[in-house]
């Protein structure tokens, strides 16, 4: 999170009214970044957007990522440096429910975006964020490396991975050389966490809901095991390799994974059981009965982002829950002062990288 290298650089962003569009906005915001948002409308309510009202710091054009010509018009006129491509149909769930949505949004999104680049010729900088569900699951206890084999059993995790591999097409096809300065790369970060996530299907959202409604929380997998991480840390790795394809991009475009130490990938269960000693009223008990297909372990190797970026997960799992746990406690006490817990927890976590 380099201040000097992010004043005034012209991002655009999509995706950037959700959970993690809407704080890495506000850690670009912090750095003096220039932005511009494509997005749907907040996905949910309330929606930390909102909360932040990051509508009043920057322009968001509110649009269908398979709009080819309104995403190009928004493109064009703002003449990004880096283009973050957030923007997804990201729900297991709701991607059986809507597997064409899903693939539609999540393809021909990617396409629409990597066409319009291709159509510019200008310098830019693209990094697809996609999702550590896109390899081929082999329920193993090793962790996924950026060489394993794509594939994903549901239809959201399949269509992360054809973004992957139209991702790759494109940078093989049509920006190898100097005549395209397009550098092109994809980031795949584990199960995200933090405060001011209200999506549906997800466990820390179904939390808060249980313990504000005082209902009992029906769990899909509690021995699931899965790679958490708090959102500031994947974003600093987005943020770092981002630096790195700008300033010599040849030797960063690809793959890259951004996931916790071996020793933060814990139970769903565990993380139940954190919550309900930090809150009052949690009460919850297995769902036994499988609703869909879900992957049951799930591990990453960030090898090598450690190693060639000199990235490294600055929060352990005790550190990601309690600053998610402390925001959510702020949030229902007092929610006028959100914004500044917000800031605060940036602000920590970049004087923590720093040091």
């Amino acid at each position: 999170m380099n201040a000097k290298f992010w004043l005034n650089k012209k991002v655009f962003i999509t995706g950037n009214t959700g959970f993690k569009g809407s704080w890495l906005s506000l850690i670009l915001l912090e750095l003096g970044a220039i932005i511009k948002g494509y997005s749907l409308k907040p996905p949910s309510s309330p929606s930390l957007f909102k909360i932040l009202k990051l509508n009043k710091d920057f322009e968001t054009t509110v649009g269908d990522l398979r709009n080819i010509d309104k995403l190009n018009t928004s493109i064009n006129n703002f003449n990004p440096e880096i283009i973050i491509h957030l923007g997804a149909q990201s729900l297991v769930g709701e991607s059986y429910r809507n597997p064409h949505d899903t693939y539609t949004t999540n393809f021909i999104g990617t396409l629409n975006l990597l066409e319009s680049i291709r159509k510019r010729n200008s310098n830019v900088v693209f990094l697809n964020v996609t999702t550590d569900k896109c390899y081929q699951n082999k329920e193993s206890d090793q962790g996924y490396s950026e060489n394993d084999t794509l594939g994903g059993y549901d239809p959201y995790s399949n269509s992360k991975a054809c973004s992957e591999l139209i991702s790759q097409s494109y940078r093989d096809s049509f920006f190898s050389n100097d005549e395209f300065k397009a550098y092109i790369a994809t980031a795949r970060s584990g199960n995200v966490i933090g405060g001011g996530d209200w999506s549906e299907e997800r466990l820390i959202p179904d939390i808060i809901r249980s313990i504000t409604s005082k209902k009992l929380l029906m769990v899909r997998n509690s021995s699931a095991i899965r790679p958490w991480q708090h959102v500031l840390d994947p974003l600093n790795g987005y943020l770092t390799l981002i630096e790195n394809l700008y300033k010599n991009g040849p030797t960063y475009i690809g793959a890259w994974n951004f996931g916790p130490l071996k020793s933060d990938e814990k139970s769903v269960g565990s993380i139940l059981k954190y919550f309900s000693n930090y809150f009052d009223g949690l009460t919850y008990q297995d769902n036994n009965k499988e609703l869909f297909h879900e992957t049951k372990v799930l591990k990453l190797d960030s090898s090598k982002s450690r190693e060639k970026l000199g990235w490294n997960t600055l929060l352990s799992i005790h550190d990601s829950l309690n600053l998610t746990c402390n925001w959510y406690k702020h949030y229902l006490e007092n929610p006028s002062k959100i914004k500044n817990i917000t800031l605060d927890q940036i602000d920590s976590f970049i004087k923590l990288a720093h040091e």
